[in-house]
């Protein structure tokens, strides 16, 4: 099992940035396909990005990509989410989450293929 926690959230200006950051415990996080999504409030929680084990694949929802790009460094076991060209819209509370190890090689943009959730970080963007 691992353990995700979200740090870098915060308020931003509108066309700003902001980088997220998730942390895993454990020696076997880069074992693990990671992806973030987010939920604004009065919404149900919808994928952002997601990164295979080896960092070969990412996927991004059509509303963000061309402005977030998802990274991770095994050695340091963190997935890193850079948010650019931030806008209103992306206000929400993101949350990172750990696909089960059998499908560390493949990405997915469905909530049920993630079992293991951090308890997310605040991201408000301001117009």
């Amino acid at each position: 099992q691992v353990q995700l926690v979200e740090s870098g959230g915060g308020l931003v200006q509108a066309g700003g940035s902001l980088r997220l950051s998730c942390a895993a415990s454990g020696r076997t996080f880069g074992l693990y396909a990671v992806g973030w999504f987010r939920q604004a409030p009065g919404k149900e929680r919808e994928f952002a990005a997601t990164i295979t084990n080896s960092g070969a694949y990412t996927r991004y929802a059509d509303s963000v990509k061309g402005r977030f790009a998802i990274s991770r460094d095994n050695a340091k076991n963190t997935v890193t989410l850079q948010m650019n060209s931030l806008k209103p819209e992306d206000t929400a509370v993101y949350y990172c989450a750990a696909r089960d190890l059998r499908y560390s090689g493949s990405v997915s943009p469905y909530e049920h293929d993630y079992p293991y959730w951090g308890r997310g970080t605040q991201v408000t963007v301001s117009s």
